[in-house]
């Protein structure tokens, strides 16, 4: 049966699109580079901030603070994507970027465990909280504003590029974290050369807070906005957090499913992997940090172009390859990287595990998106994403390195594997309506046995 063609839009149109993804991609990648350059630069601060010990157990303190950021993304998704769903995507964007930009400035400047003791981990939660309640807000307005402003049928490929921007964010703290290898020595980045990132990524967030709020809002906001004006202020409809739990309960269980696989697939390959290769190959710092930027480069330039495929061939089956893909090969593939010497086999493997993380990445803002309307959107997909990422993303590296220290670090593969497994039965319950010119126009389900090409968001 064919499909109804959405008229191709206008070389103007173009380029409004793609400016508006650009600014708020921009935004995005400051966001995630400061995020990431915690996991990047932990190696070399752990001591700083927590007393003399071996490499493991400063590690696992370091992780746990980065664990104790993920805590505060439910009350970010809840707070940032409500205002997102109220007040617009832009402002909730641009108010997400400078709460990041606040955390990163205070562990830039925070004084060492030696010379306030207690105080200095303290500084470090505090900066790490204000950090995780500002990206567990970003996700939600990101992947529904990327989702909107993208015309029809083209929507995969534009929203990959939320992710895009994270890999390009935590590519731009391994390019500093390599520059400062290659111009300070060891002693000198364990003593104030990792500082450095932090005080970037502020300065950063700076430009991003007036990009932010130069970009056009959402049409589909818009819209939800005069339709309210019309309804009155007398109108009973149900708002935020009721109408999310009372009318769109499945959906909601549908993107927590779809979250916990992906996530911790993700901060496995891309944040674990690298002190993997460093505490348990025995691969040198300096060295792991250039093999992560590759296969990270590698990644990045794969969302588009799988992003692109599931307008073609529809989100499921692209969902199916990561789940299965990652469920089968999870436990080799981290087995023989913990064994291997060799830095181009540890390229090749992390590059294979990463590709197949991409059927889950290019694809979590717009499978999600799909399934709420405008008025719920930011919030129907900011807050279960960050839930999930606050109970298993954020203990992905604290679960491996308590593992490790206990003798069972094969354990933690095995985990890896089941959390795929339950993206994969959420895949079960994923629909994908027919292709509609507007976003609002239909409204998906969490559960339907028959997919189509494309889906378009509600």
């Amino acid at each position: 049966m064919s499909q109804s063609r959405t008229p191709a839009p206008s070389t103007h149109d173009r380029k409004r699109v793609t400016t508006n993804v650009m600014r708020g991609c921009l935004g995005n990648l400051v966001e995630w580079y400061d995020w990431f350059a915690y996991a990047t630069f932990s190696i070399y601060f752990a001591s700083v901030f927590f007393p003399e010990g071996n490499q493991t157990a400063q590690l696992l303190s370091t992780a746990v603070v980065f664990a104790v950021g993920f805590l505060m993304r439910p009350l970010g998704g809840w707070l940032l994507g409500a205002y997102a769903d109220r007040f617009g995507r832009r402002r909730a964007l641009t108010l997400s970027v400078t709460l990041m930009s606040a955390g990163s400035l205070t562990i830039a400047l925070a004084p060492g465990h030696d010379a306030i003791g207690f105080w200095a981990p303290a500084l470090l939660v505090l900066a790490r909280l204000a950090q995780g309640l500002s990206v567990g807000g970003e996700f939600g307005s990101s992947a529904s504003y990327l989702s909107e402003v993208a015309p029809p049928g083209r929507r995969g490929f534009y929203s990959s590029f939320q992710y895009v921007s994270i890999v390009m964010g935590q590519l731009a703290a391994l390019a500093v974290a390599i520059g400062l290898q290659n111009v300070l020595s060891e002693d000198q980045l364990h003593s104030w050369g990792w500082r450095i990132p932090f005080v970037i990524g502020a300065a950063a967030g700076l430009i991003v807070m007036y990009l932010r709020r130069t970009m056009e809002e959402s049409e589909h906001f818009e819209r939800e906005q005069a339709r309210k004006a019309v309804q009155g202020p007398d109108a009973r409809e149900r708002k935020g957090l009721i109408a999310l739990f009372t009318e769109y309960p499945r959906q909601l269980l549908a993107v927590f499913g779809l979250a916990i696989g992906g996530t911790v697939a993700f901060y496995t390959y891309t944040t674990y992997l690298q002190k993997y290769l460093v505490n348990t190959a025995g691969i040198p710092k300096s060295t792991v940090t250039v093999i992560g930027f590759a296969a990270l480069f590698v990644y990045m330039l794969l969302q588009p172009a799988v992003g692109a495929l599931s307008d073609r061939v529809g989100r499921r089956p692209i969902m199916f390859a990561f789940s299965g893909g990652c469920m089968v090969l999870t436990v080799p593939l981290m087995t023989l990287l913990g064994r291997t010497g060799s830095p181009w086999v540890a390229f090749l493997l992390m590059t294979l595990a990463l590709a197949f993380v991409t059927g889950y990445s290019a694809l979590a803002a717009i499978i999600k998106a799909e399934m709420f309307p405008t008025k719920v959107r930011a919030l129907g997909v900011g807050l279960p994403h960050a839930l999930v990422t606050a109970t298993f993303g954020g203990l992905t590296e604290p679960v491996a390195l308590a593992l490790k220290n206990a003798g069972h670090e094969n354990l933690f593969f095995w985990y890896v594997t089941g959390c795929v497994g339950l993206t994969f039965l959420a895949t079960l319950l994923v629909r994908e309506p027919s292709r509609a010119s507007h976003l609002d126009a239909t409204q998906s389900s969490a559960a339907a046995p028959r997919p189509s090409k494309t889906a378009p968001l509600s």
